[in-house]
């Protein structure tokens, strides 16, 4: 099926919302911050909205956000990503499967369209590539799992990372990524705090006092830390909505966009694609990459809660791989 005006309107819906994610996180401290110094000195009453106590604090401070919350969060997301990947193992290849992996990358990247990226290999056992984007120029990281897999299959995957960088959906994902790490971060905690339980359970406590001793009660009680986790979720909510959105309608949404390119190009491609997206679904070795780099990646490799927070859904990658086998064009 080609991309038609829903599809395209999803990918807009869910960038919008994307970027919105920044703004909801810098207006937390900002419109705060000009509330206060409203009272304190006084701001000029913004044009149009009267004299309507504490409305041009909340404008100034919400156009503050605007500004300072995308900025920050594009200056962040290439330096975020280049010392995520620095930390990664690397993958030791001797010279010559490096140079033929840089000239693979570079044919395919020609064939593509684009000027090829630097290549960074590092040994781990998800078959897995990722692709980021941004002033810091753009990088291609590839596992040696990957590396591995039948010469059809690893150029098709490789494709669709080049597809990515083409698009300029890196770009753009890299720019939103240290915004929506914040998010996931937060309602990652809230939901710990949520899910919490005492460690020590009834048997225990039986067992503690037959023997005479009893230790301090939890200082904390289990419904505190819910209580608690409920309010930390209650205030992520307006960040964590739109980031939702996003990663449902414009990651997921991306990346099946990438398929439909790569199948584009021949029968071969498309096979390739459809058995790396398989592989890399069903292999194990997926906890040795990086969260971070998820949301750049060929396939998702979050776990359950990550999932979860991100309100992703598991079967991402099996309707990928149903379309690319489906034959039918997509």
């Amino acid at each position: 099926m080609n991309s038609g005006p829903i599809e395209r309107g999803s990918t807009v819906v869910g960038a919008l919302a994307l970027a919105t994610v920044p703004v909801v996180i810098a207006a937390v401290p900002f419109v705060p911050l000009a509330w206060l110094v409203d009272a304190v000195v006084g701001l000029e009453t913004v044009p149009g909205l009267g004299a309507v106590p504490g409305v041009g604090a909340v404008v100034v401070g919400v156009l503050a956000a605007a500004v300072v919350g995308p900025a920050t969060s594009i200056a962040l997301g290439p330096i975020l990503v280049d010392r995520r990947i620095e930390r990664l193992p690397a993958a030791d290849l001797d010279d010559r499967p490096a140079a033929f992996i840089d000239s693979r990358v570079d044919a395919i990247a020609e064939s593509v369209g684009i000027d090829p990226p630097p290549v960074t290999a590092v040994r781990a056992e998800a078959a897995n590539v990722a692709v980021a984007d941004g002033y810091r120029g753009p990088r291609l990281v590839v596992s040696t799992r990957l590396l591995s897999l039948p010469a059809a299959d690893r150029d098709a995957a490789l494709r669709h990372a080049l597809v990515r960088l083409r698009t300029r959906e890196a770009a753009f994902t890299t720019a939103v990524l240290p915004a929506l790490v914040v998010v996931e971060w937060v309602t990652l905690f809230a939901t710990l705090l949520v899910g919490r339980r005492s460690d020590r359970s009834p048997a225990d406590r039986r067992v503690n006092r037959i023997h005479g001793y009893e230790p301090d009660r939890e200082r904390i009680p289990a419904p505190a830390y819910a209580a608690a986790g409920l309010v930390v979720w209650l205030v992520a909510l307006p960040a964590w909505v739109p980031a939702v959105v996003g990663d449902r309608l414009f990651v997921a949404g991306r990346r099946r966009a990438a398929d439909a390119a790569v199948a584009r190009v021949g029968e071969a491609e498309r096979d390739g694609l459809a058995n790396a997206v398989g592989f890399a679904d069903e292999a194990a070795g997926a906890a040795d990459w990086p969260p971070l780099l998820d949301r750049l990646s060929l396939v998702s490799m979050a776990d359950d809660e990550t999932g979860r927070v991100r309100g992703t859904s598991r079967q991402e990658a099996r309707i990928r791989l149903a379309r690319l086998r489906s034959k039918r064009t997509l």
